[in-house]
């Protein structure tokens, strides 16, 4: 009885020591750096590295574009106060009326020379305007956020 208990017992050893080396064989294959789960990670942990560059690069161009399109917001926003006072100052203007029959002289001198009807430059330059011609309204900003 006891033999038998000696034989299973060496029995069931060589068996675990047989399991222990193909555990082992298939772990080396499992962490094998070229084609197992080792390769995977390090791929992976390569590809992290390039994303993480690109995305500084991209921050880093997005934050240029953010400041340059500030700056052509501000610059866009004072031509536009600009262009507000000068078309209130056009309403001051009396509006010109235009005849209902151009003479007849206009018609003649379209018919002969209809090359040449760009507008040609006053001959003598007209002089600057004395005093303040616009004045500069700042905007309150309550309504919108910037």
């Amino acid at each position: 009885m006891e033999l038998i208990a000696d034989i299973l017992l060496v029995a069931g050893a060589l068996g675990a020591g047989l399991y222990c080396f193909v555990l082992a064989r298939r772990l080396k294959k499992f962490n094998d750096l070229e084609k197992g789960v080792g390769g995977a990670v390090a791929v992976l942990s390569a590809q992290v590295d390039e994303l993480n560059k690109t995305l500084t690069v991209a921050r880093q161009t997005s934050d240029n574009s953010g400041s340059a399109l500030q700056d052509l917001t501000t610059r866009a926003e004072s031509v536009a106060q600009r262009l507000e006072l000068m078309m209130a100052s056009m309403h001051d203007l009396a509006p010109q009326a235009a005849p209902a029959n151009p003479p007849q002289e206009l018609h003649e001198v379209i018919r002969e020379e209809p090359k040449t009807a760009m507008v040609q430059p006053p001959k003598q330059p007209t002089p600057p305007p004395a005093g303040v011609m616009f004045m500069r309204h700042e905007r309150s900003s309550g309504g919108a956020d910037s």
